[in-house]
C-alpha cells in the first residue's frame, strides 16, 4: 500500500480494513496481526504517532499483505496465531526479511516466551498492558532500526571506493586499466591512452583526472574535428586581430585547463605545424597566444588519445617522432569489447539502468539468451554501439533480433540458445560455476565474487561434486 500524504484539510481516514493515515506523524509502518484490533483502541493509538497503520485478521492475511506493502514493525497477537506465529517469524528470518516483530499475548507461558524470543521477536508483552508499553516497545524497535542505517551509512562513507567511476568490467585487462590509473593518476606525466572508437578513452582519462586530486578542469577537446587554424587558437588562445574574425582576444584551453587537466582527443589528426607548438607548450609549459610576442606559463597535465597507432604515423611520416615520445611517457591500451566480452552483462545492465532513468521506461532484465548473443557479435562500434543497442532494447522492450548478427569466423561463445531445456536446474548450476572457476584459472575467491556467494559455499558446492567435470547432459553455450 502506498504511503500517500492526505489533504491537509480532510480529516484522518479509517477504512474498514484499518488503515489509518494520519497527518504529520512519524514516517513509520505497522501491521498489527489480530481478529480484535479494529474494535479497540490499540489501532487509535498508534495512528496518533505513526504515518501507516494496517490491521489484519490472521497470519495468512498478514503474509499475503507483508508481500505487498513494506512495513517497518508487526505486531502480533499470538492468541490467533500461536505456535504458527512463531514458525511464521522463523520463515521471515529465513527469507531475510528484517522487520520487527513484536508478539502480544494473555499467558505469561515461559516456553513460549523464550521460543518467540529465539525466533527474532523484539519484544513480548502481556496483555493486559498499558498503551505506553506498546509505545515505548515500538519506539526502541524505531530507534534500533535507525541505529542501524546510520551505522551503515558510517561504514559506506569510512570504506574506500577501489572501483573508478565511468570504468566498468571484470575482465583482468579492466583490472589492469584499474590499477594502472591508480598509480599514474597523482603523478603529473603526460599519458597517451590508445584504443579503437567507442572503446571509452575518455572515460579513463577521466578517471586520471578525479583521482590526480588536481582542482583545476578537465576540458577535452577533439583535435580530429577542427580545422588546423582554429585548433591553434583553440588551444592557445588569440590577441585581438591575430586573423580575420578576431574581434577580441580570447585565453586557450591551456589557460583555461591551468590546475587542471586538458583533455587531446584524437592526437593523431593534429597537423605537423601545429605539433610542433604543441611540443614547445609541453617542453616550456607556455603558451604564446596566436599574434601575441609574449608566452604565458600554464600548470595542466595533457592527456593525449588516438584510435590508431601513433607509431605507424611516425614511421609514415605523418606524426613528429620527438612529440610522440613526449606524449608517450605512459601508455594505456583500452582493449576492444570484443577482447573482453565478460564484460558486456555487466556494461548492459549498467545501460539499462542509467537510460532507462532518462527515457522514463523501466529497466529491461535481459536473459541468458540476449547475453549469449551479444557475446557473440564482434561490436565494431565498442561500448558506444553496446549503449546504442541498450538504448533501443529500452525503446523497443526487448533485445532487437537484428541488432546482433552473428559475424561468419568471429569468436562465439555458443549457438545461442542458452543451456539445453532438458538440463535439470542442478546442472546449469554446476555448469555455469564449474565455467566461472575455470576462467578465473581456479581462484576460488575471484570466482566467489564473480558469482555472487559465500567462498564457504563455492567450497560445499566443489567438495559436492568432487572431481566433476563439466556436466555431461548436453552441450552448454560455450561447450559444443
Amino acid at each position: 500500500m502506498p504511503r500517500t500524504e492526505p489533504d491537509a484539510m480532510e480529516p484522518t481516514p479509517v477504512t474498514t480494513s484499518g488503515v489509518v493515515r494520519p497527518e504529520g506523524k512519524q514516517g513509520a509502518s505497522i501491521l498489527i496481526v489480530d481478529p480484535r484490533a479494529g474494535e479497540g483502541p490499540l489501532v487509535k493509538t498508534l495512528a496518533s504517532r505513526y504515518a501507516l497503520v494496517e490491521t489484519v485478521a490472521g497470519i495468512e492475511a498478514g503474509d499475503a499483505l507483508r508481500k505487498r506493502c513494506h512495513f517497518d514493525i508487526v505486531i502480533v497477537d499470538m492468541g490467533s496465531s500461536g505456535a504458527g506465529g512463531v514458525a511464521w517469524l522463523r520463515g521471515l528470518r529465513e527469507e531475510g526479511v528484517r522487520a520487527d516483530v513484536i508478539f502480544m499475548t494473555e499467558y505469561a507461558d515461559l516456553d513460549t516466551a523464550i521460543a518467540a524470543l529465539r525466533a527474532g521477536a523484539a519484544d513480548l508483552l502481556v496483555k493486559p498492558f498499558q498503551n505506553e508499553q506498546l509505545l515505548a516497545s515500538v519506539q526502541r524497535c524505531l530507534g534500533r532500526r535507525q541505529m542501524m542505517r546510520e551505522n551503515l551509512m558510517k561504514a559506506r562513507r569510512e570504506t574506500p571506493v577501489r572501483a573508478l567511476p565511468g570504468i566498468l568490467g571484470h575482465s583482468e585487462s579492466i583490472k589492469d586499466i584499474h590499477g594502472i590509473v591508480e598509480r599514474l593518476a597523482p603523478t603529473s606525466s603526460t599519458v597517451l591512452i590508445e584504443g579503437e572508437t567507442g572503446t571509452g578513452k575518455e572515460l579513463v582519462a577521466r578517471a586520471i583526472h578525479r583521482q590526480s586530486g588536481r582542482k583545476g578542469p578537465f576540458v577535452a577537446v577533439n583535435c580530429g574535428a577542427i580545422s588546423p587554424e582554429l585548433l591553434e587558437s583553440e588551444l592557445f588562445g588569440h590577441t585581438r586581430g591575430a586573423f580575420t574574425g578576431a574581434h577580441s582576444s580570447r585565453e586557450g584551453l591551456f589557460l583555461y585547463a591551468d590546475g587542471g587537466t586538458l583533455f587531446l582527443d584524437e592526437i593523431g589528426e593534429m597537423a605537423l605545424p601545429l605539433q610542433a607548438n604543441l611540443l614547445r607548450a609541453l617542453e616550456e609549459k607556455r603558451v604564446r597566444p596566436v599574434g601575441s610576442d609574449t608566452e604565458q606559463p600554464v600548470n595542466c597535465r595533457v592527456i593525449s588519445a588516438t584510435n590508431q597507432p601513433l607509431g605507424k604515423r611516425v614511421a609514415a611520416g605523418e606524426f613528429r617522432e620527438d612529440l610522440y615520445y613526449r606524449l608517450t611517457v605512459l601508455t594505456i591500451n583500452v582493449p576492444p569489447l570484443r577482447d573482453r566480452i565478460e564484460d558486456i552483462p555487466v556494461l548492459a545492465n549498467h545501460f539499462s539502468e542509467s537510460l532507462s532513468a532518462e527515457l522514463g521506461t523501466a529497466p529491461l532484465p535481459f536473459t541468458h539468451e540476449d547475453f549469449v548473443k551479444m557475446q557473440q557479435y564482434p561490436w565494431p562500434g565498442n561500448v558506444r554501439e553496446l549503449k546504442n543497442v541498450v538504448e533501443r532494447s529500452l525503446v523497443l522492450g526487448k533485445l532487437p533480433s537484428d541488432c546482433c548478427p552473428p559475424v561468419a569466423g568471429e569468436r562465439a561463445t555458443g549457438g545461442g540458445q542458452g543451456f539445453p531445456l532438458d538440463w535439470p536446474l542442478a546442472a546449469v548450476e554446476q555448469h555455469h560455476m564449474l565455467r566461472v572457476l575455470e576462467s578465473v584459472d581456479g581462484n576460488k575467491s575471484e570466482a566467489a565474487r564473480r558469482l555472487g556467494v559465500s567462498r564457504k559455499t563455492l567450497d560445499r558446492k566443489l567438495a559436492l561434486w568432487g572431481d566433476a567435470a563439466v556436466p555431461a547432459a548436453g552441450p552448454g553455450p560455450d561447450r559444443q
